[in-house]
């Protein structure tokens, strides 16, 4: 499974690395992440709030689930 994850801070270096550590994860990616999570994730540099340019990477990349970890973006 591929997984987006949304943010940049300890909530999402946490979920980050919860997710390496699990079997199903294949690939995971961070946006636009830090550079602690850029050792066990690929770096993706888009902002948290650049939602048309998510949803394109998203789909380019056929990513199968996304988290969103800032609170900023679930309110956008």
């Amino acid at each position: 499974m591929k997984v987006l994850v949304v943010g940049s801070g300890g909530r999402e270096h946490a979920i980050v690395d919860a997710l390496f550590r699990s079997p199903s994860v294949d690939k995971i990616y961070c946006a636009p992440g830090n550079a602690g999570i850029a050792g066990i994730a690929e770096w993706v540099a888009i902002g948290a709030m650049e939602f048309e340019k998510l949803v394109a990477f998203a789909k380019e990349n056929e990513i199968d689930f996304t988290i969103i970890g800032m609170d900023d973006p679930l309110v956008g």
